[in-house]
């Protein structure tokens, strides 16, 4: 079992730890929306990251935003994504294995409809991260 790497960043670190602690109970939420646990291994590293994110379900699946707050880069658990698309999502106390992919066009659309009802400030990330294009992922059940 590869090792768990906490985040750099402490409120990062201490979300992740107070949810699990409390099977989402606590620290589930961001400014009042529900987040789930995306596990992923580390691209470089091989060693497990845990990053909280809003919860977006779509058609069965969840749906992950790597906006990353607007910045000019991907955030690095997008690229941990891409190199191993199996992940862990941590959701409450269920806990799902499911492959991720990356969605474009009318699906991309799509779920940037449903994301941007959950979560306003999308569309000023989206302006702000521009030319960098935000990614969407679809993370669907293994069969």
């Amino acid at each position: 079992m590869p090792e768990y790497a906490p985040s750099p960043f402490e409120t990062v670190r201490d979300q992740v730890a107070l949810y699990e602690a409390t099977d989402g109970e606590q620290g589930g939420t961001l400014e009042g929306r529900p987040v789930v646990i995306l596990s992923t291994l580390g691209a470089k590293t091989g060693r497990i990251r845990k990053t909280p994110l809003l919860k977006i379900e779509h058609n069965g699946s969840y749906a992950v935003v790597a906006s990353y707050g607007g910045a000019p880069v991907h955030p690095a658990w997008y690229h941990n994504v891409l190199a191993h698309p199996e992940v862990d999502l941590r959701d409450g106390a269920t806990i799902r294995r499911l492959r991720a992919r990356e969605v474009s066009g009318a699906e991309k659309n799509g779920i940037w409809r449903i994301a941007d009802a959950i979560w306003p400030d999308f569309p000023g990330y989206r302006a702000a991260a521009a030319p960098r294009a935000i990614p969407v992922l679809l993370l669907e059940p293994i069969t």
